[in-house]
């Protein structure tokens, strides 16, 4: 079991990862006397592991900490770690499937063994490598030439009637659930959160076919509903399999692959500040973390 930042179980006065979390959380807005004196009075910090694919990884956000993941020292897990003072274990990595919670993926352990009995907090961000999304946006790039004022992309895969795309994400449906069912197994303490994925496109629709962005104007809308469907299964697998969901789509919209560089939160498929293509970048991750703390914090208050 690989652990980033250990964290002492002994004297152990809160089992609560919820308010440990929001109580950090609060805290560290009044500075960081509170948040040392809290410390100690807790005697404990939050046990965080974060799991997932390249969008909780984020690859070339700078700094990178694990070349074969292409996993960030400022990924969405590490920036809420250090604002809330919690013990971090992240084991994201770039291309990860569901299989490879349990499974290693090529030399790389199994995500689920960093998880134990003594876990306050779980993180997943994970579905879009299962629908194969990175090859959907390979084929609707090689597409666009042949309809660039169409939508290329949405022909070939819900031309014939069905939908490719939709049929790949209900499929997907039951391995996320089974993915929370192990969760829960290994760290039955925890509180559990599926993060989802940010906002990626225009979310009126209306596209910016460039050398940069190379899709067709008709196939924003499509790659957007897709995008929200499956969000939309995570979020009701989320809630089916006892844990939370998070919704990073909303407090990102307006920050898509469309928008200027000064207000740009998710790359181009030519990136001009250091992400992956059509990934977040420092300042993407940053808005998924407020968005994770924010939806804790929340529901800590209606809770209590």
């Amino acid at each position: 079991m690989r652990r980033l930042l250990p964290t002492s179980r002994t004297g152990r006065v809160l089992t609560s990862a919820a308010a440990l979390l929001c109580a950090s959380t609060a805290l560290a807005a009044a500075g960081p006397a509170a948040v040392a004196s809290t410390a100690l009075e807790a005697r404990h910090r939050v046990d965080y592991v974060a799991l997932g694919d390249s969008y909780a990884s984020a690859p070339l956000v700078p700094t990178q900490v694990d070349a074969t993941c292409r996993r960030s020292d400022h990924n969405y897990a590490s920036v809420v770690a250090r604002r809330t003072r919690s013990a971090l274990t992240d084991v994201s990595c770039a291309g990860a499937t569901t299989a490879d919670m349990t499974t290693d993926q090529g030399p790389v352990p199994a995500q689920f063994d960093a998880l134990d009995r003594g876990t306050d907090l779980v993180t997943v961000t994970i579905g879009g490598n299962d629908i194969g999304f990175s090859t959907v946006l390979g084929t609707c790039v090689q597409l666009t030439s042949s309809a660039p004022a169409g939508a290329p992309c949405k022909d070939h895969y819900a031309g014939a009637g069905a939908d490719l795309i939709t049929d790949s994400i209900a499929r997907t449906a039951p391995k996320i659930a089974q993915v929370l069912r192990g969760i829960h197994h290994r760290s039955p303490h925890a509180r559990v959160v599926v993060v989802g994925y940010p906002d990626l496109f225009p979310e009126d629709g209306v596209g910016c076919t460039s050398a940069e962005v190379p899709l067709a104007a008709g196939d924003f809308s499509y790659l957007r509903d897709k995008e929200k469907e499956l969000n939309t299964m995570l979020a009701r697998q989320a809630r089916r399999g006892g844990a939370e969901y998070v919704n990073t789509y909303s407090p990102t919209v307006g920050h898509d692959l469309c928008r200027p560089l000064a207000e740009r939160w998710i790359e181009t498929f030519a990136p001009e500040t250091p992400a992956a293509p059509v990934h977040p970048n420092a300042a993407g991750e940053r808005a998924m973390a407020g968005a994770f703390q924010r939806a804790l914090s929340l529901r800590h208050v209606r809770h209590h």
